[in-house]
């Protein structure tokens, strides 16, 4: 039990920058409600299914990554927080800057003509795992919760848990999107979410730049 209370605030931070994260629509989300909205909400839901299931991926090849490389080099671990806590502060600046655009969401329908719904499927998991960004993302939040010398089920922990909230973010992008009242109202508060992105994105930056473990 004390093991677990150890962790879980850590564990706990991930999640949190996992599923703030994905509240700003990128590039994947936008395809994602914009196939809900032009195609129809079974391809939007596929197409969702399809992003989390490359989150699934990305996941479970950055736990293992950081996983072997601090059992090889333990004081890895300074310079992923160092990597982790500069890439949140920049998503942190970006997300501020986004609070102050005038520019709404504009989701777009994918190119390529249209797919039957595994179609959708395999384009969403090709579009995550070709998408270099991710990749950066993955490391900056799995460094929040691993910490050194951190036992194999709190890799898992992470990785179930921002697996599931990713199926489940998605899904509600594609069901919620698929008319465009919902576009509507989210160009509305999207300036107040941005902002309160970037707080956290700095929060979660400056804790991870000064952890010590």
């Amino acid at each position: 039990m004390q093991d677990f209370s150890t962790y879980l605030p850590g564990i706990l931070l991930a999640y949190s920058a996992f599923l703030l994260a994905i509240a700003s629509p990128g590039p994947n989300i936008l395809a994602v409600i914009g196939t809900s909205m032009s195609v129809g909400r079974t391809s939007g839901m596929s197409l969702a299914s399809g992003v989390a299931a490359g989150s699934f991926t990305w996941a479970l090849l950055t736990v293992f990554g950081l996983s072997a490389l601090l059992a090889a080099y333990a004081s890895a671990l300074i310079l992923i927080k160092l990597f982790g806590g500069v890439y949140l502060l920049w998503l942190a600046y970006k997300s501020f800057r986004s609070s102050m655009s005038a520019h709404d969401v504009e989701p777009q329908e994918l190119s390529g003509g249209r797919r039957a719904p595994f179609g959708y499927f395999k384009r969403g998991y090709i579009v995550m795992m070709t998408n270099p960004k991710a990749a950066l993302a993955w490391i900056a939040i799995i460094s929040l919760g691993l910490q050194n010398g951190a036992p194999l089920w709190v890799g898992a922990a992470i990785v179930l848990g921002t697996s599931t909230l990713s199926l489940v973010i998605h899904l509600l992008y594609a069901i919620a999107f698929s008319t465009p009242v919902m576009v509507r109202a989210y160009s509305k508060a999207r300036r107040s979410i941005q902002c309160a992105l970037g707080g956290f994105f700095a929060f979660a930056g400056l804790r991870l730049l000064t952890s010590r473990s």
